[in-house]
């Protein structure tokens, strides 16, 4: 186990803020760093985030009192009990100290990027490390500049390698949060059609995802999707040649004989050369398989064994609306309403094809496409025919350019409101019913109805 000494005066030194308090006490170590005021124990840190509800430098006293041994604020509070480091930026702070606490590290770090597939992408990864590692990850959406900060002080001395989200929607985010992580090894799970509004098209995408590779350290690994256009381009960055997996058999990692049996999972075999492992995959979508060969071809780098690698993909499990198999007795409910864009929707569309009994489409606005987004949304509905949806419903203003790409048959409503008091019209027994839509759309209210039919 590593010993970490993290102190006061690290953090002083780091994020080049301004010390307030008693200099003797500089030497104090500092378990961890946190946001959350109720998260705030003996020997942390607590950093004052001025949010849109709240405003963290009126819980610093609190924290004190909870055990917390400084702040990390733009303001002292009066007569204040215990160091503070005052700083411009409390946020610009937190992604300095945190570079600085990643480099105490030396273990592998894997960080994950991609338009599509990147949480479960690192849930799967970190299933398959955890065979062998004790593994940090992510939690939930911390995957932005306030997100990652918060996910690498998370790291403690028992830890023997991370698994780190990386989520962006803009050019140079990625070199913020890369500075901070610092990836040993690296994955892109693909190039699609999302945050185009700044990105503008696939070609920003690619180009604002791949600022990650000026950051990597120690043995710098790169995995891709080579079924991805965009990435089979990528053929040396930085002087690495990247390593490919994916279904097609011109990769690297591939898969065979795959079977994709609806509710009951995924099984197909893993094949890297020589080496081949057969392994179920607990989850719906084909894309699954994918996110196992991102993980396999990690875990080998690691030096992970067969029967590793097939128990950690055994083990993955799904996360929060995303892919989750809901069964009532009366109808099946794909609840995938975390969030979408167009090639999730399509790639869900896939998933939902695998089901028996009439397949039912509710979906909803896609948001952040830019100035093509009417365009993206009409393409969606055309998938789902070509597909052989049986019945596609579409909510809210740019989704009834779905039921337009759809055609004849499809079902528009303008809010969400008006859609949940006519689904016991639309729903029969034996459906299967995928509900997917932009995080703002909240359709996760039309899973709570459809529970009740």
């Amino acid at each position: 186990m590593i010993t970490i000494n993290f102190t006061i005066n690290d953090i002083v030194k780091a994020c080049g803020g301004s010390y307030v308090g008693d200099e003797a006490l500089k030497q104090t170590e500092v378990r961890t760093i946190v946001t959350d005021s109720r998260k705030a124990e003996s020997g942390f840190c607590f950093a004052a985030i001025k949010g849109e509800r709240s405003d963290g430098h009126a819980y610093i006293e609190q924290c004190f009192e909870q055990g917390a041994v400084c702040a990390i604020c733009e303001s002292v509070p009066q007569n204040p009990t215990k160091p503070c480091i005052v700083v411009e930026s409390t946020l610009t702070a937190l992604k300095r100290v945190a570079e600085f606490y990643r480099s105490l590290f030396n273990i592998p770090v894997v960080g994950i990027t991609g338009s599509v597939g990147k949480t479960s992408t690192k849930e799967m990864v970190a299933a398959v490390l955890s065979q062998k590692f004790n593994v940090h990850k992510t939690q939930g959406n911390f995957n932005n500049e306030l997100g990652v900060p918060i996910t690498l002080f998370g790291l403690n001395e028992s830890h023997t390698a991370a698994v780190v989200e990386m989520g962006i929607s803009d050019f140079g985010e990625m070199t913020r949060l890369a500075k901070m992580v610092r990836p040993t090894h690296c994955i892109i799970t693909n190039i699609g059609n999302c945050h185009l509004e700044n990105l503008h098209d696939r070609d920003g995408v690619l180009k604002a995802k791949t600022e990650v590779f000026d950051y990597m350290t120690g043995n710098r690994e790169i995995f891709l999707n080579g079924d991805d256009d965009k990435l089979a381009t990528q053929k040396d960055r930085e002087g690495i040649a990247p390593v490919y997996f994916g279904i097609d058999t011109a990769n690297e990692y591939y898969a065979e004989d795959i079977e994709n049996n609806g509710a009951d999972g995924i099984s197909c075999t893993l094949v890297h050369g020589q080496r081949k492992i057969p392994v179920h995959i607990d989850a719906l979508g084909t894309y699954m398989v994918s996110n196992a060969l991102a993980a396999f071809a990690v875990g080998e780098s690691l030096g992970m064994t067969d029967e590793e690698i097939a128990n950690g993909v055994a083990g993955y499990k799904t996360v929060g609306s995303r892919d989750n198999l809901i069964r009532t007795g009366r109808i099946n409910i794909i609840d995938d309403c975390y969030n979408a864009n167009p090639n999730s929707v399509m790639g869900a569309i896939d998933t939902l094809m695998n089901f028996k009994g009439r397949r039912v489409c509710i979906l909803g606005d896609m948001k952040e496409l830019g100035e093509n987004e009417l365009e993206l949304h009409q393409r969606v509905g055309s998938y789902a025919k070509e597909k052989g949806v049986e019945l596609l419903v579409s909510v809210g203003p740019l989704a009834e350019k779905i039921k337009v790409g759809y055609g004849d048959g499809a079902l528009w409503f303008e809010t969400v409101e008006e859609l949940i008091d006519s689904l016991s019209g639309i729903v029969k027994d034996g459906d299967s019913i995928l509900v997917k839509a932009s995080r703002a759309m909240k359709l996760e209210r039309i899973v709570d109805e459809l529970k009740k039919i």
